[in-house]
């Protein structure tokens, strides 16, 4: 299935006022679990910060974490990098919109990221699967953090992650260009690029992967074969919505032997 013409329509639908953009990112971090995970480690991460951070959200797509670590700190010198244009525009436009001029967007390749000790935290939340060439990109990351700073990844695992269950099956997110990593091969490759330790835990256990079908693939299915389906989505929300929210919190709780997404936390 092709995702982005999807997410551009959504885009399109929420980005006539910088309130229902907020409402969009509201929805994303309702919805998508992997928010919920990425916001319990954000969290995490500010406890022992001190000062004004230096931010580099890679692989920026719509700015929801942006927005969200805009509302954990009253400053924050956050950088988006995306290779879209058109998000990074609309990125842009809606952060100048509320005043917060110290949160920019800019295109880029992270492939020729050439930043030096600038960052006390890389995030990387859904972009990693679409990279050839990953190992490069993390030594960037590597490169871009300060000392003590941290990478935070949220990517599929080789468990299911893209909805692959089998050699013989492809991933549901045709963007993809692998299909999940397996925890080995990541804690390898941050080696590689000059991460001296890392913390690597599965996500989307269990109660993720109901979740997930209920909130995200079934709809997305049904939006691929028709934009008509927009006009019923809210009510099938109404219906699995209570269910998605309960099985999320209980995913973010519990400790999962597999599950088809992973949550990689390295330091150089």
């Amino acid at each position: 299935m092709h995702y982005d013409p999807i997410k551009r329509t959504l885009g399109n639908v929420f980005n006539r006022t910088p309130g229902l953009r907020k409402l969009f990112y509201r929805l994303l971090d309702t919805l998508l679990l992997r928010s919920w995970h990425i916001h319990k480690e954000l969290k995490l991460w500010k406890r022992d910060l001190t000062g004004v951070p230096s931010i580099l959200d890679a692989g920026s797509g719509f700015g929801q974490y942006a927005y969200f670590l805009s509302r954990q700190f009253d400053r924050c010198n956050l950088r988006g990098i995306d290779v879209k244009e058109e998000q990074i525009e609309e990125c842009n436009a809606f952060f100048n919109a509320i005043g917060r001029n110290d949160i920019h967007f800019e295109v880029g390749d992270l492939t020729k990221l050439n930043t030096k000790a600038e960052y006390d935290l890389v995030l990387c939340v859904d972009v990693m699967e679409h990279i050839e060439e990953d190992v490069l990109v993390l030594t960037n990351y590597a490169n871009a953090l300060k000392k003590g700073g941290m990478l935070l990844i949220s990517t599929p695992s080789d468990q299911g992650g893209s909805d692959v269950h089998g050699d013989d099956e492809s991933s549901f997110i045709e963007e993809h260009v692998r299909d999940g990593y397996n925890v080995e091969d990541m804690r390898h490759k941050l080696t590689l690029a000059g991460f001296s330790k890392s913390e690597i835990r599965y996500s989307y256990g269990s109660p993720g992967k109901i979740s997930w079908k209920l909130s995200m693939k079934i709809p997305m299915l049904m939006l691929n074969q028709s934009k008509a389906f927009f006009i019923i989505l809210p009510f099938y929300y109404l219906l699995v919505m209570p269910f998605a929210l309960i099985l999320n919190a209980a995913d973010v709780r519990q400790t999962h032997p597999t599950g088809t997404g992973l949550v990689v936390k390295a330091w150089k």
